[in-house]
């Protein structure tokens, strides 16, 4: 709304008030009117919904005193659209047409914008570029939640469930914060930006407005549910789909899953730490799985073919060299963890030859045997001659 549509409203005709009306005058009629004419006792009616906005904008102005001086001020100054500079056009002067005078056209225009008490005037009672005092959109809260996954669900990716508590607009004042029949004002500290300034070692800084906790807004009748914040806890259920390979204590974030935004603002983001439960058999190493597989000393030592298990999937069947040694690792391709890129890490296979304990009496003659027949070879050699010349 221009400058010039505020200056050509009666606000005082508007609530039905004598200019001369006081502060408690003036909210007795605004409550009176509010409650007539709100939205939610006219519903569908446009006309009462256009009425209601016309009272809120003159309580806007009319219950705060400095905007109330400056208002009368400038009523009076242009009266009726009309200014009449003293020295011009001779004793009565000429009227200046307000469309003309804000309109920056012309010699008027010229030296009403050069004037500068004017406008200092118009700055101060319509808060500069803030105009209307339109609430700028507010983008929602970002909300934190854990999910505990299975191994197998990590690796696969899953959908659960993820009850998640958080705010959002009041329902039963419409993230307003004032009370039925009622309607928060512009908060004068900040001119509804929600915003002061504060200088500080030759510098400005910008800080929320301590005086309506950077809302904007001020509400003198707040709302029974949500004391006059706007806003109220709500306890919802969300299906999350935690996408596959996600790894123990990685933090997924899922844009537009927080909060609701206020007036029309984005939701914000829903930040989900995941936590993975330990698999009894297979483990993690980035992409790949890893399963450690026992193998007997004769099959490390003359080879064989060992079975394996793999995450979700049939067994496979690997070819174990003859002379594989303890701790040594096979590659199955294709059976660990799913890649972003929809492909699949490998399965990494560890050798544990077994030492047994106990043995069968020709197990064990066996092995008598084999030493008798190794007997001249000596294992640590290598390592004695290695320490001498050390």
């Amino acid at each position: 709304m221009s400058t010039k549509d505020y200056l050509e409203k009666d606000f005082y005709k508007v609530l039905g008030v004598p200019k001369d009306a006081g502060t408690a005058e003036i909210k007795k009629a605004y409550r009176k009117l509010a409650r007539e004419f709100h939205p939610d006792a006219n519903k569908g009616d446009t006309r009462a919904e256009e009425r209601f906005k016309e009272i809120s904008e003159a309580y806007d102005v009319l219950a705060d005193e400095k905007r109330r001086k400056e208002y009368d001020e400038a009523r009076a100054l242009f009266g009726n659209g009309g200014f009449r500079p003293p020295g011009a056009g001779g004793a009565g002067g000429f009227p200046f047409d307000l469309g003309d005078l804000f309109g920056g056209g012309g010699a008027a225009g010229q030296q009403a914008g050069g004037a500068g008490g004017i406008g200092d005037l118009f700055g101060g009672l319509f808060g500069g570029r803030q105009g209307g005092r339109q609430q700028p959109p507010r983008r929602g809260q970002d909300v934190e939640s854990e999910v505990t996954l299975n191994f197998t669900d990590a690796v696969d990716g899953a959908t659960v469930p993820i009850r998640l508590t958080s705010s959002e607009p009041c329902r039963h004042c419409n993230g307003t914060g004032a009370a039925a029949g009622t309607m928060p004002r512009t908060c004068p500290t900040c001119s509804g930006t929600g915003q002061t300034s504060r200088n500080q070692g030759g510098f400005a800084f910008s800080e929320p407005c301590r005086d309506c906790k950077g809302r904007g807004l001020l509400v003198d009748e707040p709302c029974i549910v949500c004391h006059g914040s706007g806003r109220a806890k709500s306890a919802r259920t969300m299906q999350v789909r935690v996408p596959a390979g996600v790894q123990d204590g990685q933090r997924i974030r899922l844009k537009g899953k927080g909060a609701p935004g206020e007036r029309g603002g984005p939701a914000g983001d829903l930040y989900v730490v995941v936590h993975v439960r330990p698999h009894p058999v297979f483990g993690r190493k980035g992409d790949n799985l890893t399963v450690t597989a026992p193998v007997t000393f004769p099959e490390a030592v003359l080879g064989a073919e060992v079975t394996v298990p793999t995450l979700g999937g049939q067994p496979v069947t690997l070819k174990l060299p003859a002379g594989t040694k303890n701790g040594a690792t096979l590659r199955v391709r294709g059976r660990g963890a799913a890649r972003k890129d929809g492909t699949r890490g490998d399965l990494l296979v560890t050798v544990d030859v077994l030492v047994p304990t106990e043995l069968q009496p020709k197990a064990l003659e066996a092995l008598e045997a084999y030493r008798e027949a190794t007997a001249a070879e000596d294992p640590r050699a290598t390592l004695m001659q290695a320490a001498k010349g050390a």
